[in-house]
């Protein structure tokens, strides 16, 4: 079993604090702005880890509130100081950064902040003298402006309205500490040479998804530029001798996605030569993507020689022989090349095999889900045909991509699709609890902002492959209320309605009355009737219909008011409708029964049964042979309860309450009493009240018959449990009755006898 690894106090005290604001570090400035008490200073290493564990809430937990004005809270430095943020996605907007202006950042990483406007590159210069690291990628509306902001309304029409240009002005002039650079998906039309220019001191330089005409202008850093990025850049020899020049390059990335259409350059032989004899300091190296337009491989018959080896010299692929020392790591996914046998590298990324494709979906994961996403679908093959032998780290590279990525379709569909077959029961035992929960989390993260066919199907999928209701718990009403979100949409696949409807069920069972009144609270009832009424409307009974029928069983046990909503909102309309349109199917009947049983057991809605219509239905289905005995124990066991408010109640002169009584002594004497059961109890008080009275014998009859079933049965089961809810003395009390039967205190006799000599099967821990 894997061990669960716990969090650090640092990491649990941030997280306690970053949800309890106003109780910890802040207090509300008129009721809306979030200010710093005054006698705080909060250093670096904690004021770092606030901001980034703040947006990994934001992202990662629906329940985490936005604050808007907790970057004001990093406004000034005499109080708080920070050096590293990281900050991402379209949550960060122009004012937060500019809360933060005053602060000496020496790293600084945006990713994907679309909401961020030009206004921001004003806020950028604040931090100029102090930067070493910045990344603007995928923040595409950074580099615009708007023409004309003054803009004025005239006759109901816009008068010049503004438009988005690109912002000329901006360069890097005074980053003079600035070594790290992402630029990656920059908008069109930026002056890339021009922007990049004063920037003298860079080591590392990212330019992914750029139109870059000319490279030449890289060559001002050609003795200290360490790693270079042109991802999905379309390259020409031109870039090819620039890149040649660059000989202090110890990372290159020329990679690309395959799928794209637009590119006119092909990796030779020769280019992958000249790049690996011109880069002697080289210690990564990427051209995934890339389809080589000749054959770089060594002939088939050197290549079957000997075991796979990592010397340059043995190399399968030819040009890779030239290397001093193998690479640290080598990109090949989407290429033939990954399938060759002597690859020079330690860390190569691929598809020829598991440790290839994990390489892959950690290397490509941040900044390339349409790469991730299909290197997740090569996982999810190995996962779902053969075995996947390193399932912590696949769980993890999953769960950090959905994580990383919950609005990506691709990402949510082939991770959701993994996750169903990495926490199968194949796997289990390696898997902690910690862990488990982080995939219960990020399926619900899909499940939540993503509201797409696929991802509700397999995120339902993988629930169904944990405990439930236990795994659940410590997420049970948000998962509810997602479940309940799908069955309310309007159109609905049939096959996510059927699991939905069943973890539903299982979500309701075994857990205790609080969980069933708030998921009642919820709308469960409703949505199940809703469910049934459109399957009668069909005409069609399914496992949703039943599956309904049983979710309504389980969530009216011992909860009055569930029990009451369901009549409210026409449940006995929809139960008569049920047994009229499908009257041989035995598991319908069992689990209304067994609903109406609940509801039967609430005193002060048992009027709304007792009419002729209802009663007679009940004494009918006193005959019944389906599922067993269930439907008639159930059926029984709604009329005991009935009969227990003695004959007041009953105010019908049809049918007589005799003659009900009458068949249902008929029904009782004619079940086995070895029985085994499709039913199971959690607590025996709604049968034990109906022990110790005189009213209905029959009612007593029927409570002291079903204790004897279970306790001969089960014994292990159900001996505990009712000697630990007293049943024993109330037993006892109905031999001392006058107006038992004798068949009734001879059952109850047995009942006492045989919990009496029963012995459980302590636990021994002598050893």
């Amino acid at each position: 079993m894997a061990l669960d690894s716990p969090d650090s106090l640092m990491a649990l005290s941030i997280e306690y604090c970053l949800r309890n604001l106003e109780g910890t570090l802040c207090y509300l400035l008129d009721n809306d702005t979030l200010r710093l008490h005054p006698d705080i200073f909060l250093p670096s290493e904690i004021c770092d880890k606030l901001v980034n564990a703040y947006m990994e809430l934001v992202h990662a937990d629906h329940n985490f509130e936005l604050h808007q004005s907790f970057f004001l809270l990093f406004s000034d430095p005499r109080s708080t100081r920070l050096t590293r943020v990281q900050l991402r996605e379209d949550t960060v907007l122009d004012q937060d950064l500019e809360a933060i202006g005053s602060q000496d950042l020496i790293e600084l990483h945006l990713t994907n902040c679309e909401k961020l406007t030009s206004k921001s590159l004003q806020t950028l210069r604040s931090f100029r003298h102090t930067l070493v690291s910045l990344s603007l990628f995928g923040c595409s509306n950074l580099f615009y402006e708007e023409e004309n902001p003054g803009g004025y309304e005239n006759d109901d029409r816009l008068v010049n309205p503004s438009r988005q240009v690109l912002v000329k002005d901006f360069t890097f002039q005074g980053f003079s500490r600035l070594r790290l650079l992402n630029l990656g998906r920059l908008a069109e039309g930026v002056d890339v040479e021009t922007l990049l220019r004063p920037l003298s001191s860079l080591t590392s330089l990212d330019l992914s998804g750029i139109k870059l005409c000319k490279a030449t202008f890289l060559t001002q850093w050609k003795d200290r530029l360490s790693s270079l990025v042109l991802y999905n850049m379309d390259l020409s020899e031109e870039h090819i001798q620039t890149i040649a020049e660059l000989i202090q390059l110890r990372h290159l990335d020329i990679s690309r996605d395959r799928l794209l259409s637009y590119y006119k350059f092909k990796l030779t032989r020769k280019v992958l030569s000249i790049i690996v004899q011109s880069l002697v300091n080289l210690v990564s190296l990427d051209i995934s993507g890339h389809v080589m337009l000749e054959n770089c491989a060594v002939p088939q018959i050197e290549e079957a020689m000997g075991r796979p080896s990592m010397e340059p010299s043995k190399s399968s692929i030819c040009p890779l022989q030239a290397l001093k020392r193998p690479l640290q790591f080598l990109g090949l996914f989407d290429t033939t090349l990954c399938n060759q046998t002597h690859i020079p590298a330690y860390k190569v990324t691929g598809a020829k095999n598991e440790d290839q494709i994990l390489n892959a979906i950690e290397a490509y994961t941040e900044y390339r889900p349409e790469i991730a996403s299909r290197a997740i679908n090569h996982l999810f093959d190995i996962a779902r045909i053969q075995h996947c032998s390193q399932l912590l780290r696949a769980l993890q590279l999953v769960i950090a991509a959905l994580r990383c990525h919950k609005y990506d379709k691709s990402i949510q569909v082939t991770g959701s699709a993994a996750l169903f077959y990495l926490t199968n029961t194949e796997y289990r035992a390696e898997q902690s609890v910690k862990l488990r929960r982080q995939v219960i989390q990020v399926v619900l993260n899909g499940m939540e902002s993503y509201q797409e066919v696929t991802v509700q199907r397999n995120c339902c999928l993988t629930l169904c492959n944990f405990t439930i209701p236990d795994e659940l718990e410590f997420q049970y009403r948000r998962v509810n209320e997602l479940l309940l979100s799908i069955l309310n949409q309007s159109r609905q696949d049939d096959s996510i309605q059927r699991i939905a409807v069943h973890l539903c069920n299982a979500l309701v069972c075994q857990v205790d009355n609080d969980h069933k009144e708030a998921v009642g609270k919820m709308g469960f009832v409703t949505t199940m009737l809703k469910l049934i009424q459109k399957k009668l409307v069909d005409k069609m009974c399914d496992q949703v219909m039943e599956y309904s029928w049983s979710a309504l069983w389980n969530i009216t046990d011992e909860t009055p008011d569930n029990c009451n909503m369901f009549l409210n909102y026409s449940g006995m309309k929809l139960f008569l409708e049920c047994l009229k349109e499908f009257p041989d199917k035995q598991e319908l009947h069992r689990n209304m029964l067994g609903l109406l049983g609940n509801v039967a057991e609430v005193r002060c809605l048992r009027p709304q049964l007792l009419t002729p219509q209802f009663i007679t239905v009940f004494s009918n289905l006193l005959d019944s042979k389906a599922d067993g005995i269930e439907v008639s124990y159930n059926a029984c066991g709604v009329l005991s309860h009935i009969m227990f408010d003695g004959p007041q109640a009953w105010t019908m002169e049809e049918p007589l309450r005799e003659q009900v009584m009458d068949r249902m002594w008929a029904a009782i004497q004619s079940w086995d009493v070895t029985s085994k059961r499709n039913i199971n109890y959690r607590s025996f008080e709604p049968i034990l009240r109906l022990l110790p009275q005189e009213l209905a014998p029959v009612s007593q009859h029927w409570a002291t018959w079903a204790l004897y079933n279970l306790i001969s049965v089960y014994p292990d089961k159900y001996c505990p449990l009712l000697k630990k809810e007293g049943g024993i003395v109330l037993l006892q009390k109905v031999l001392e009755l006058g107006k038992s039967r004798q068949e009734t205190k001879e059952m109850a006799r047995m009942v006492v006898d045989q919990c009496c000599n029963f012995k459980e099967d302590h636990m021994d821990t002598t050893r």
